[in-house]
């Protein structure tokens, strides 16, 4: 009887080899809060003065240690960071580019010293007429994006002696390259293993965070093969802020259609006489306010919208449609749910510049859903963010922020 234990162990053990990595991250995430990547957004042109970006990342100045132990209490176990690259790719910073990579590893000390963990993410964002670079010139330059894989690497050796208990890195966030096309799905998988290697080779120890393409889109990451990528300390990410039109009502910054959007509800159908009352208001700025030529299809879009949220049954599907394509990636790869989070989801709070703020119980209501989504699935999350337009903290001038949306955190049940 022994012996046929032990071949029946042996068979076990090769089955298991031949099914691949086990995938045993060092760094484990459940409930995190994301930082700050800019606070003023200072223009480039005045980065050659080493003031106006140091310390770095800009949040330092006004959340301390205190804060910090304060999202430890509220019930979160991480936060992740968003650290923009083009400061370390803009020929401004030369002079004291060394500060700026002490400056993030004094960030990292910091978030640990209040017992939270961190991930490093280094959040490129999309290119803008007042930047030297940006997500499209990176994904779309062979020099700009060799220049990126060099700050990739400078910054894993800034980090690689952190405890890989504590700190994790992000190599990209929310890359631009189209996930529907066998070019786009090419090309990305091509980047990504470019950047897998100069994270891994600059920071051995490290988890590393990797995403799919189309903005880190659950989507994007049912396109990634892992078995691509020869390592087993890697945690997956997708960002969900679905559905977008309750969201980013009123961004100015998210194209032509979700700026003419306010005060839609959540859930629109708990609140007929409001989700009734948003409509025709937005139905009548479009009339009033968009281009001619985008009127017509500007309308149709909205109706389209909506009619994926109306309802309990669409507006649950809407919702649930990126946990399932993540969770269905996971399961036929044999990864385990405990190995991908959701790196961003949130709905905002206020526009910069406008008088219109979402009501605190309509957005708590959505980050409770969507945090009872990312759970159900066993995955982990990181909500956006800490202050600024979609601020759960602080808002974007600093005031504190309505309680509504931490008091969810703060309600949920210990994590076993």
């Amino acid at each position: 009887m022994a012996a046929l234990i032990k071949k029946l162990f042996l068979a076990f053990l090769l089955l298991q080899m031949a099914a691949g990595p086990a995938f045993a991250a060092a760094f484990t995430v459940r409930r995190g809060i994301n930082l700050d990547a800019w606070i003023t957004w200072p223009p480039e042109k005045k980065w050659g003065d080493e003031t106006v970006l140091r310390p770095f990342p800009e949040w330092r100045r006004t959340v301390h240690l205190a804060d910090l132990k304060a999202l430890k209490a509220d019930g979160f176990d991480f936060v992740r960071m968003p650290v923009d690259p083009v400061v370390f790719l803009s020929p401004r910073t030369a002079a004291y580019r060394d500060g700026l990579y002490s400056d993030v590893l004094d960030a990292v000390r910091l978030v640990n010293e209040a017992g939270l963990k961190v991930i490093v993410d280094l959040h490129l964002m999309p290119s803008g007429s007042d930047r030297s670079a940006g997500m499209q010139s990176v994904m779309s330059d062979p020099r700009q994006f060799a220049a990126y894989l060099d700050v990739v690497r400078r910054m894993g050796l800034t980090l690689a002696q952190e405890d890989p208990h504590m700190t994790a890195f992000e190599l990209m966030n929310e890359p631009i390259v189209d996930c529907d096309t066998a070019a786009g799905r090419a090309e990305w998988d091509a980047k990504l293993k470019k950047l897998f290697a100069a994270g891994r080779a600059s920071a051995a120890r490290l988890t590393l965070v990797l995403a799919g393409g189309c903005w880190s889109s659950a989507r994007g990451l049912s396109t990634v093969d892992p078995k691509e990528i020869p390592d087993d300390n890697i945690l997956w990410t997708f960002h969900s802020y679905d559905p977008f039109v309750l969201t980013h009502q009123g961004a100015t910054w998210a194209g032509d259609f979700i700026p003419y959007v306010k005060g839609i509800p959540y859930p629109p159908y708990a609140h007929p006489k409001a989700f009734r009352t948003a409509l025709a208001a937005t139905r009548a700025r479009i009339k009033k306010d968009a281009p001619l030529a985008r009127r017509a299809g500007l309308l149709s879009y909205l109706n389209e919208q909506v009619a994926t949220v109306d309802t309990p049954k669409e507006l649950k599907a809407t919702m649930a449609r990126p946990f399932e394509t993540a969770a269905k990636w996971a399961d036929r790869y044999g990864i385990p749910h405990g190995n991908i989070f959701l790196g961003e989801f949130g709905m905002i709070r206020q526009e910069y510049g406008s008088a219109t703020i979402m009501p605190a119980a309509w957005r708590a209501a959505y980050v409770g859903d969507m945090i009872a989504l990312a759970e159900a699935h066993g995955f982990g999350w990181s909500l956006w963010s800490y202050s600024g337009a979609f601020g759960v903290v602080q808002t974007y001038d600093g005031k504190a922020a309505e309680p509504d949306v931490l008091n969810v955190i703060r309600d949920l049940k210990p994590v076993r």
